[in-house]
């Protein structure tokens, strides 16, 4: 009767661990959705996907725990943030729609999906529940329990499910891969066709060059001191996503070469008086005899 109970119910170290971890998960998921900058929702999201794994780990669905950290957040989530921040989304490109009224459609969306999961919800028996103890005892633990399900009873929708992933994959590979259907022309080609339209005719600095910076989103000044947008790949020029240092740079540029005009101009201070110094003197031995 006491195992029965005790499998039935809530201890106080549950309950305590459910009320701290899912006030900071809501969090987490409104901070995913509200914050400004994509790189603090990818942040909020992850954490938000750690604490669904202690919660599965707590109920002892460990192995669902363990993938919830590795794959999702430990593989995906670090993913997008490493891609968020070399691509340099900002909060100015959530706020243009690039189909027409699809706010409103996700905003249907998730009004009919919060529907569902309240209905979901108030179906369900809060009174009593079973918990994964008598599941994982059955096949003798929980990794043991969910691959007698996935490969006797689920079997066909698992495999279901891998080939849609791997179509999936290969679809987006063929979408992405573009035959090349000319040969490619070598350096001596492309230098020769620069001389023949008159364009610039010496290589282009890269992102950054004399602009005592290395991002992408820093043109390269020219050795006039103008910033040189070509330096810039197309995606940012169009985004509007280039910052001008050119100024900063060239009144470092005018610093640096004030200081050195005024050691130059103290060492020629130097030297006159130190060559004048002995036609001093020997003019006063002159007078002197």
């Amino acid at each position: 009767m006491n195992a029965l109970a005790a499998a039935t119910s809530t201890s106080t170290g549950e309950a305590v661990q459910f009320w701290i971890l899912g006030t900071v998960a809501v969090i987490g998921a409104l901070s995913t959705v509200l914050m400004k900058k994509a790189v603090h929702s990818a942040l909020s999201l992850a954490g938000t996907m750690i604490i669904l794994a202690v919660f599965y780990l707590a109920n002892g669905a460990y192995f669902l725990g363990i993938v919830q950290i590795i794959v999702y957040t430990g593989a995906i989530m670090m993913l997008f943030l490493f891609v968020v921040m070399l691509v340099g989304v900002t909060a100015a490109d959530s706020l243009k729609e690039t189909l027409k009224g699809q706010r409103w459609l996700a905003a249907g969306c998730a009004l009919g999906f919060g529907i569902l999961l309240i209905a979901g919800i108030g179906n369900a028996s809060l009174s009593t529940f079973n918990g994964l103890g008598a599941a994982n005892a059955r096949h003798g633990g929980n990794v043991e329990g969910l691959a007698n399900l996935i490969f006797t009873k689920y079997v066909f929708a698992f495999e279901i499910t891998g080939a849609l992933l791997i179509t999936a994959t290969v679809g987006a590979m063929v979408l992405t891969h573009r035959e090349r259907t000319e040969r490619a022309k070598t350096q001596r080609e492309l230098a020769e066709q620069r001389v023949r339209e008159g364009k610039h005719l010496p290589p282009l600095p890269a992102p950054g060059v004399y602009a005592r910076h290395n991002a992408v989103d820093i043109p390269g000044l020219l050795p006039d001191g103008t910033p040189s947008d070509l330096t810039v790949m197309q995606t940012l020029r169009k985004r509007g996503q280039i910052r001008d240092v050119s100024q900063e740079s060239l009144a470092d540029l005018k610093a640096l070469e004030q200081r050195s005009g005024e050691r130059l101009g103290r060492e020629d201070a130097d030297a006159v008086t130190r060559g004048a110094g002995p036609a001093s003197a020997a003019e006063n031995s002159e007078a002197a005899q």
